[in-house]
């Protein structure tokens, strides 16, 4: 579904609103404008409702910049879903379509380059948001800010992910993109209770570049590669609410039997669980050598999602 005719969405836009009629969930508003597209396939669980997040042309390009709203009305449960890693291509000069309209006056080319994307949520009492897209894949060069805010009423439920992989490492591309920076705030009932920020810089490194004479013993540059490998891959999950608890006591227990002890090498697939909010909440964070493990650990960690969604629905996601 696009814009009401004649309604203008400014570009770069997109926003869904959802509440419950019957058993069925209807959209009230399901707008979206270039480069962002937005699409709900029917889906038989009665109670949730689907909705693709994708892009022209299979990616976003330097100075691209979007903005979702999404709000979720009472006893919903909204799936936000990727097909295929969310591709960020390398940099470029120019306005795009996307950046043009939305300032009067020129920025700077390097702040031109950065892709951004921007989402406000709002989750009703009895709601449930299930943000699982693909990773975040950027390109050589590729600049990439992403600010998600949450809004939850005290009976809401939260599942968000928010991944990134090294890259096309397949032709050589591993940890080369210029900067990612993503940050999520989850606020109950105005109450911040989660704030999780990652920045990875290529543009400042940790070390200097080379070693001079007034300091012979410096180290050489680290890059991103060096610093994250051997993993490609790294995952942050955070739950929250009534509809999690199932997963999270899973989770948990799952998490006891891990035992901590010296390796001569480094894992292929590592995570970790947090609480959050005295125990209210839970963060996991996972890290694979390929971007295939990280994603069959979350399908599989995620399974006890099929009696909240659907069998059906839940096959969606992780494809």
């Amino acid at each position: 579904m696009s814009s009401t005719a004649g309604e203008s969405i400014p570009v770069g836009t997109g926003h869904i609103a959802c509440d419950l009629h019957s058993s069925a969930v209807v959209f009230s508003k399901l707008s979206s404008s270039y480069p962002l597209k937005l699409l709900s396939p029917r889906v038989s669980k009665h109670g949730v409702a689907i909705v693709y997040m994708m892009s022209y042309g299979g990616g976003l390009v330097g100075g691209d910049c979007v903005h979702l709203v999404v709000e979720v009305g009472r006893e919903c449960k909204l799936m936000l879903l990727s097909q295929g890693s969310t591709k960020v291509f390398k940099t470029r000069p120019g306005d795009r379509a996307s950046t043009r309209l939305r300032r009067s006056s020129p920025l700077p080319s390097s702040l031109q380059a950065v892709t951004t994307q921007s989402m406000e949520v709002t989750i009703a009492p009895d709601s449930a948001l299930f943000l699982l897209p693909d990773p975040v894949t950027c390109f050589r060069s590729a600049s990439y800010t992403q600010v998600q805010t949450f809004h939850l009423a005290g009976s809401a439920s939260i599942v968000l992910l928010d991944w990134v992989t090294s890259g096309r490492k397949s032709i050589g591309e591993d940890w080369d993109f210029l900067r990612y920076y993503s940050v999520n705030e989850v606020f109950v009932e105005g109450r911040r209770v989660a704030r999780d920020v990652l920045l990875l810089d290529n543009s400042s490194p940790d070390t200097p570049t080379t070693s001079c004479p007034s300091h012979p013993h410096d180290p050489p540059l680290r890059t991103l590669k060096d610093r994250l490998s051997p993993y490609s891959c790294y995952a942050m999950m955070l739950l929250y609410g009534p509809q999690t608890h199932s997963v999270v006591t899973d989770l948990q227990t799952k998490y006891r039997t891990i035992s901590v002890f010296k390796r001569t090498a480094p894992e292929k697939f590592l995570w970790s669980l947090s609480p959050v909010d005295y125990g209210k909440g839970t963060v996991i964070r996972a890290a694979g050598v390929d971007t295939e493990d990280v994603k069959n650990w979350f399908r599989e960690a995620l399974k006890g999602l099929e009696v909240v969604v659907g069998i059906d629905e839940y096959r969606k996601v992780f494809l």
